[in-house]
């Protein structure tokens, strides 16, 4: 691993980026959020919506080898970069991800990220009522 880049392990590092940017791809999601001048780290999470271990553990090693190409070299300085896997990534072209995720870095380096959605919580029924 190049020696700029460390690996987010707690929980609460997720979630702080998940308050971040968010840029949407065909086949994953990344998160972008300043860290305080902690140096470029990056985050891999694979939800069981996606498949089996062996399915989820493959995506998890691609996702790992596209931000060790790309953050070096284009990642954003004193940031987390989480990557979150959609249903497609599996089978995605390697250089086609590559290309999606310089275009994603791109964007979160303008400061442009997708809208927001609203927050899903409980039976919305229940409130029109």
């Amino acid at each position: 691993m190049p020696a700029d880049l460390s690996t987010l392990t707690k929980r609460a590092d997720f979630l702080a980026a998940n308050r971040g940017l968010r840029n949407a791809r065909p086949g994953f999601v990344l998160l972008t959020r300043a860290n305080d001048g902690l140096g470029k780290r990056f985050g891999v999470t694979v939800t069981k919506k996606i498949g089996n271990a062996v399915v989820r553990n493959r995506m998890k090693r691609r996702f790992r080898e596209l931000l060790r190409d790309a953050l070096p070299a284009e990642g954003l300085a004193d940031h987390d970069h989480v990557l979150i896997g959609r249903a497609g990534g599996v089978e995605r072209d390697f250089a086609a991800m590559r290309a999606e995720l310089s275009k994603a870095l791109e964007r979160a380096g303008q400061g442009k990220g997708d809208k927001r959605r609203p927050p899903m919580n409980g039976d919305r029924r229940s409130r029109r009522a």
